[in-house]
This record gives C-alpha cells, sequence and structure tokens, in this order.
C-alpha cells in the first residue's frame, strides 16, 4: 500500500466516523428509487442478472440500488468503514453482495472480462493518475460492457466557493494533469462541530485530455458525458454560497462509456 492510499484509507475512516454523506446506507430503497439513484435517465435497461461492480463505491448506497433492481452486485472499496455499510443494506434487503476491499488501482483478484457494468462513484481524483484504473476497468468489463464514473471538473477542480472575490470565483491553481489539491470538504459533508477532526481531501487535476484520451486508449467509446448540474445552480443566490457556485463553476463530471476494443485505435 503506498501513501496515496494509506492517506485515503484513513481519511474514509474519519469519515464514516462523522457520519459523512456519502458513508450513510440508504435504507429505505424502492425500485423507484434505487433507479433514481444510479439511473435517472434509464439508460442501463433492465438489470436483471447483470454483473455489477461498484468501484471504490464502499458506503452501502449505490450497491444497494444495484441489487434492489435484480443486478448481481460486487462492492470494491479501500475501506473497511465503508464496506461494513454495504454489508449492512444487504442484511436490511436480504440480498447478497459480493464484498472485497482493495485499490482501485489493482483489481487483479477479479477474473478478466468479469463484468457487464462498472459504476465507479466520485473517487477517481484521489488518486494521481485515472489511465491506471482505465487500465484495470478495461480487463474486468467484458465487450460491449458500460463505464460509468463521476470525476470533478477538471477545470474547476481546487476551486471553492469561498474563492469568490466580488467578481467571480478565482483559479488558483496551474492546469497541470497531477497538480495536487489540498482543500476543504464542503459545510455540508458532515457535522464539524459534533465530530473528530476529519483529514481534507486530497485530490490530484486530470486534464480533459487524459481523461479522454486515456479512455480511447483502452478501448472505451464515450457514449455520454453530463456536468452533473441538478446541484440546485441558482446564479441569484447569495455569492459564495453553495447554489451561487455551482451556478458558475460546476464542480463534477459523470462521464459514460462503452468497451469496444474492437475499435480501439
Amino acid at each position: 500500500m503506498d501513501e496515496v492510499a494509506r492517506y485515503n484509507r484513513a481519511r474514509w475512516k474519519a469519515l464514516a466516523g462523522a457520519n459523512a454523506l456519502f458513508t450513510r446506507p440508504k435504507m429505505d430503497l424502492d425500485d423507484d428509487s434505487a433507479r433514481r439513484l444510479i439511473d435517472p435517465n434509464d439508460q442501463f435497461g433492465d438489470l436483471s442478472g447483470r454483473e455489477v461492480l461498484c468501484l471504490a463505491s464502499g458506503g452501502g448506497q449505490q450497491s444497494a440500488a444495484f441489487a434492489l433492481l435484480g443486478a448481481r452486485v460486487t462492492v470494491f472499496d479501500l475501506s473497511a468503514e465503508q464496506l461494513e455499510r454495504d454489508a449492512l443494506v444487504a442484511e436490511r434487503y436480504g440480498f447478497d453482495l459480493e464484498i472485497a476491499e482493495g485499490d482501485m488501482r489493482d483489481l487483479s483478484r477479479f477474473r478478466e472480462a468479469s463484468f457487464d457494468i462498472v459504476h465507479h462513484a466520485y473517487s477517481i481524483n484521489f488518486v494521481p493518475d485515472a489511465r491506471e484504473v482505465f487500465r484495470q476497468v478495461a480487463r474486468v468489463l467484458r465487450e460491449g460492457g458500460i463505464y460509468q464514473f463521476q470525476c470533478a471538473n477538471p477545470f474547476t477542480v481546487g476551486v471553492g466557493q469561498s474563492d469568490w472575490n466580488g467578481a467571480g470565483y478565482v483559479l488558483k491553481r496551474p492546469y497541470r494533469a497531477g497538480e495536487k489539491i489540498d482543500s476543504a470538504d464542503q459545510q455540508w459533508v458532515f457535522d464539524r462541530e459534533n465530530c473528530d477532526p476529519v483529514p481534507n481531501p486530497v485530490e490530484y487535476r486530470h486534464t480533459l485530455s487524459d481523461l479522454l484520451n486515456g479512455l480511447i486508449g483502452e478501448g472505451f467509446v464515450i457514449a455520454g458525458v453530463s456536468d452533473d448540474s441538478d446541484m440546485f445552480p441558482d446564479e441569484e443566490s447569495e455569492p459564495g454560497s453553495w447554489d451561487h457556485f455551482v451556478a458558475f463553476a460546476p464542480p463534477w463530471l459523470c462521464i459514460r462509456t462503452v468497451y469496444r476494443p474492437d475499435l480501439k485505435i
């Protein structure tokens, strides 16, 4: 385990202890709410019997939704505390989950072409090189399978709502691949007044060209890109507030791909 993995593991242990937003298991899902959580545009279609890897996605959220919709789910995460939440939702709903602990940069425990879908919640920016992950996903995904992941907007990562200067949100860091960015969690992530200290997130900038060319180089075809604009953007709200910030600097992207190695250039 390298320094990056050790830091991320310790941080998620602390986040779980703080009951952070992304560590709260979904205990009251039904089919409709499960679909809205993982597939609001109904792009996955019928999930019955499909093999799904929830990659670096512990916490009992996405895994529960996929399983409720009939998928056979494996959840893989670096954090034992997050995986405990997946075990809780499996017990709550009475379905089976395969639960495995490890680093998203090493999927060697899985056979080649094991999965129909790899669903990767926001986490890829916690490692310096996204292409390492893309290579791993390409090995375990079946031809024609779907890889969908959420990542930081390459142009706004490192900019926060506190960076309002009266005229705009200021870019302060170079647009450079691998740029290490240490920033504070948003206020809504956890209750700071009633928990032990949580280490700040350490993220790495992945340029748009590195993301897209890295995917293409591994045989992925880009099927869709979303700026995740359902975060209540409101340009009329108070400058420096979250709703105002996301109206000007959307912080996340969701990229949907299909694995087609036969089209690899």
